[in-house]
């Protein structure tokens, strides 16, 4: 077979790789149904199988068919090889009885074991076991990528003393692969994937050298990036009924420009370059496949992509194509082949994926055509899904989605992070609301309950830790504290388990699956049912099952850890759906579109850092290091990128190229491909401009754009005069100012605004301590001033503060703040108590107001202080912990507290005090910072103020009374209120102009 000239083919990029495999494969059967059972056909994948399988069918058209034998490269097996071998396989010397590849889970989690028993030697503070796990993922990329590239950790010992200390302490921790690591695969009795994929292929390999097969044997698709697979692709090349199929092989390039891209990695053909190196070929002894009746793009497309990504060492041959010397591409060419092609810019990557969308659905109106996305971008893939679903359309994925993150993965994280976090409240809320949530009601009546406790006990500052303890809490009904000791009871044995300090990982996950299952049961199915059931359900059975015996003999560990653990191994799982897919549109990630083609294919997220992207860093070589030991350039990847890339230009008739000008609010940078196509149509003298499409831009913002926009107008609600309030406190006087609309959410509605779940200590609560605690100061030394009067506040206010200094943040900052505020208080005190009769604290009064036609309305009060001054005036003071108003707030009437609380105390309307006139209104604002207080007093005389704001009320009072008198939201846009609570329900954004 040495003097044999290799059968080597490709399928020239633009025809349909599969459609022309099976359209050759069933022309040399001539029809004969059987024929083709006799047949072996090699391909890199799983799904390029399928999609033959496919092209088949289309092919024959619902004959009757026997298909080949169809097997993936990628994922090889040692019994197919023998079925395909037959009696020959099992030839002396041949090792096809290979030890089984080693489970990932099973190597993650012996990796993780040994990186915790080796990681003493590397730090002071040992790994935790889900830190050493995700390390572990690590490792086993790191083994499969040396495996696959046929390099040993011999080397490592070599290069390590000439390079740098850290670099040196790498190659040590390594040692858990080249010593460690053998070790544990020999007691497993297993092999690494990779290894034990390059065994079989070489074992392949040799068998047919040995006794070459009777019938065609064909290996398609592959560009041999894999050692072993290159090597195997050799041999196969050289059998008298073997043909090798190579996808894309540009037969056209110079001799010049193919030395060039053997030496550039990030060429799209130097893959192929280095396998027909291999076979001892050049590309114009590449034979096309031969098949005809394919519709194909014009050459010219093809001629101009590789034209574009020429190697950057060659890209001086443009200026020929510029002058007339060379006629493959020119300036007519380049016309005919962007003929079906269209490229759109769009502002953002949701308007991105909202285009791409409405291309599919426009695909799907033409009888018959198949369209499809080909991107990397996962995100992009999921939002184009997404937006398919406004037309009920589901599309097929071929990357599927993480397992994570479907509703059964998501409801047992869920579980074990509410025994973690000791039924925190926005863990427990989202598990009780989660669709398979019942707890053993009806999952109606479980989510009915769920909003009662939300209410009742979850609202505001976090309760007690524990579902125990929240079962016993008062305050709510007893169905919702019956609900929460049956979860309580269910979730022993896993509580038991995370709260101590070792359990073994296989207990914890019988546990929590356990506690997982109750949780799930309903009154009707058992949880088992309704936890397991469906694809997302089946799968994740599955995966716990491999975990459950991966974790076999796994050390105990750190219950609390056990969440992160179980999220750091299910992380690589992916869901792919079976059923339910539409069949003429498809989302394909670039490898799956290689062998693939389409009437309309859309070439998304082509910005640098998505399509291609980025090279990563390596984490346990340097550059000089990984040459050093023979793995390939990082850059390879983008070359494999490039080659998907050229492959899809050429796949489909209508070709659409799209981008976001900003990702997530960042500008991004086109795809390097873009910009080389963009340089060379412009020295073709074709503006790149003429490309874009930008009336699709105008059809998407369209899709959610109403015929007609009617101005939304502020509410004006105007309810009977008798349901208006008649009682409000001063404070509330100033919203009815300000914000008239607040004062009917909360005084005609009733309605509560509801605390944050979970919620801080917010900048109220630490007004609410500060002012509690200066009271209770006042009321127990109204008198002279104690020694210790610092020491005296101090105390008084910790217990004000009370639980609230358990939490960090207000033991930081507002604790010391507190402090100063303290000692400022003090010293004014001091200065202040010798020339005062009588102070009293949160003094509290009511003032009755009758107006001749009005019903009677009710002023109340409560003055944070008012102090006697020894000549019988009056001082009111008012604390503020944050921002104080305005002078001319106050003079203009838009801060009438402290004025109203004098015209109180004129007419004697606060208890224990005598009516008596105001020297002075003053606001103490106690920031605690570097400015530690102030003392803010009003300078407009307090009884003129006082008259005028008790002359506005009256004229509140008597325009309320008037049926027709709205109760409108900010009628004054320039004194907005400090803080307003009820703004979403008045829906503001819907009818405010200008700024919001």
């Amino acid at each position: 077979m040495s003097g044999r000239r290799p059968h080597v083919f490709t399928i020239p990029a633009g025809i349909g790789f599969t459609e022309a495999l099976a359209a050759r494969l069933l022309d040399e059967t001539a029809g004969d149904p059987l024929a083709l059972a006799g047949y072996r056909v090699l391909l890199p994948t799983r799904r390029a199988c399928r999609a033959l399988q496919e092209a088949f069918l289309r092919r024959s058209e619902g004959r009757p068919l026997l298909l080949p034998r169809l097997e993936p490269l990628g994922d090889i097996d040692a019994d197919e090889l023998i079925l395909a071998g037959g009696d020959e396989a099992g030839g002396e010397g041949l090792d096809f009885d290979l030890p089984p590849a080693i489970a990932p889970l099973r190597r993650q989690l012996l990796l993780t074991r040994a990186i915790i028993a080796a990681a003493p030697n590397f730090g002071s503070r040992p790994l935790v076991v889900d830190q050493a796990a995700r390390l572990a993922a690590e490792l086993a990329q790191l083994l499969d990528q040396m495996a696959t590239e046929r390099v040993g950790f011999a080397g490592l010992s070599e290069i390590a003393g000439d390079n740098a200390e850290h670099w040196q302490r790498t190659v040590d921790f390594l040692k858990i692969l080249s010593v460690t690591w053998p070790t544990m695969l020999a007691i497993e009795g297993a092999m690494d994937p990779a290894e034990r994929r390059n065994r079989l292929l070489a074992a392949e390999a040799e068998r047919l050298k040995r006794r070459p097969p009777k019938t065609p044997l064909i290996a398609a698709g592959s560009t041999g990036s894999i050692p072993a697979t290159a090597e195997l692709l050799a041999v196969i090349a050289g059998l008298p009924k073997g043909r090798v199929v190579l996808p894309g092989l540009d037969r056209e390039a110079d001799e010049a420009s193919w030395a060039a891209i053997e030496e550039d990695p990030v060429h799209p053909q130097h893959a192929m370059a280095l396998l027909l190196k291999r076979f001892g070929l050049v590309p114009a002894e590449v034979a096309e496949w031969p098949v005809a009746g394919l519709a194909m793009p014009p050459p010219s497309r093809r001629r101009l992509i590789n034209e574009a990504l020429r190697p950057a060492a060659t890209t001086a041959a443009w200026g020929e194509l510029v002058q007339g010397v060379k006629g493959d591409i020119d300036p007519q060419k380049a016309e005919l082949a962007l003929r079906g092609i269209e490229r759109i810019d769009c502002p953002t990557a949701e308007e991105e994926a909202g285009v791409i969308a409405l291309h599919l659905r426009q695909a799907l109106e033409i009888p018959g055509q198949r369209a499809a996305l080909v991107t990397p971008d996962r995100l992009l893939a999921r939002r184009v899904a997404g937006e398919l679903r406004r037309w009920n359309i589901e599309i097929d994925d071929s990357a599927g989605r993480p397992l994570a993150a479907t509703p059964p993965a998501v409801f047992l994280r869920l579980t074990a992070a509410l025994i973690a976090e000791q039924a925190a409240p926005a863990t427990l809320l989202a598990l009780l609301k989660h669709p398979l949530a019942a707890a053993g009601e009806a999952p109606s009546r479980c989510r009915r309950l769920a909003r009662r406790l939300e209410r009742d006990l979850l609202r505001g500052p976090r309760p007690r830790r524990g579902l125990g303890i929240l079962a016993g809490a008062s305050g709510t009904s007893s169905e919702v504290r019956a609900l929460l000791r049956h979860m309580a009871k269910a979730a022993e044995d896993l509580t038991g388990a995370m709260e101590g300090p070792a359990a073994l990982p296989r207990d914890l996950l019988a546990a929590h699956i356990a506690f997982a299952q109750a949780l799930a049961a309903s009154d009707t199915e058992r949880g088992e049912v309704r936890l397991w059931s469906g694809e997302a359900g089946e799968a994740l059975a599955e995966f716990l099952a491999e975990l459950s015996e991966a974790l076999a003999d796994v050390p105990p560990i750190e219950g609390r850890r056990w969440p992160a653990l179980l999220d750091s191994l299910m992380g690589g799982r992916v869901l792919r759906p079976r059923f339910g897919r539409h069949p003429r549109l498809a989302i394909w990630g670039p490898l799956e579109a290689r062998l693939q083609s389409a009437d309309l294919v859309i070439l998304g997220g082509l910005n640098e850092g998505s399509w291609p992207q980025p090279v990563p860093v390596d984490p346990w070589f340097s550059r000089p290091m990984r040459k050093s030991l023979g793995l390939a350039s990082p850059e390879r990847r983008i070359g494999l990128a490039a080659h998907d890339f050229a492959q899809a230009w050429c796949s489909a008739p209508r070709l659409v190229l799209t981008r976001a000008l900003r990702v997530e609010g960042a500008p991004t940078v086109p795809s390097r491909w873009l910009l080389r196509l963009d340089s060379l149509l412009r020295l073709l003298k074709i503006e790149p401009e003429s490309l874009h499409r930008g009336v699709w831009l105008g059809w998407q913002a369209e899709l959610d754009r109403p015929a007609s926009v009617r101005p939304a107008r502020p509410p004006a609600p105007c309810p009977s005069v008798a349901v208006r309030p008649q009682r409000l406190s001063v404070t509330e006087i100033e919203t009815w100012i300000r914000n008239p609309y607040a004062i009917y959410a909360r005084r005609v509605l009733d309605l509560d605004p509801l605390d944050p779940i979970d919620a801080d200590a917010s900048a109220a609560d630490r007004g609410n301590f500060i002012h509690d605690a200066l009271e209770k100061f006042v009321k127990e030394f109204p008198g002279a001033l104690p020694a210790d009067s610092v020491s005296r506040l101090l105390e008084l206010g910790r217990h004000a503060f009370g639980e609230a200094l358990d939490r960090p943040a207000v033991r930081a900052f507002w604790w010391p703040r507190f402090e100063r505020i303290a000692d400022w208080f003090v010293a004014r005190e001091m200065e202040r108590r010798p020339h005062l009769a009588a102070s009293l604290a949160e003094a509290t009064g009511e003032l009755e107001v009758r107006l001749p036609g009005c019903r009677p309305f009710t002023l109340r009060a409560k003055a944070d202080r008012i102090d006697r001054l020894a000549g019988g005036n009056l001082v009111i003071l008012d604390y503020k912990t944050g921002g104080i108003p305005s002078m001319s707030q106050v003079t203009n009437g838009y801060a009438p507290q402290l004025p109203l609380e004098a015209a109180m105390a004129r007419q004697g309307a606060f208890a224990g005090l005598d009516a008596a006139s105001t020297a002075e209104l003053a606001y103490w604002r106690l920031r605690g910072g570097r400015a530690v207080a102030e003392i803010c007093p009003v300078r407009e005389d307090p009884m003129i103020l006082a008259a005028a704001a008790l002359e506005r009320l009256h004229r509140l009072i008597a325009a309320y009374e008037d049926p027709g008198m709205p109760y409108l939201p900010v009628p004054d846009p320039d004194y907005l209120p400090a803080f307003d609570r009820y703004d979403h329900l008045s829906r503001r954004n819907e009818w405010v102009v200008g700024p919001l």
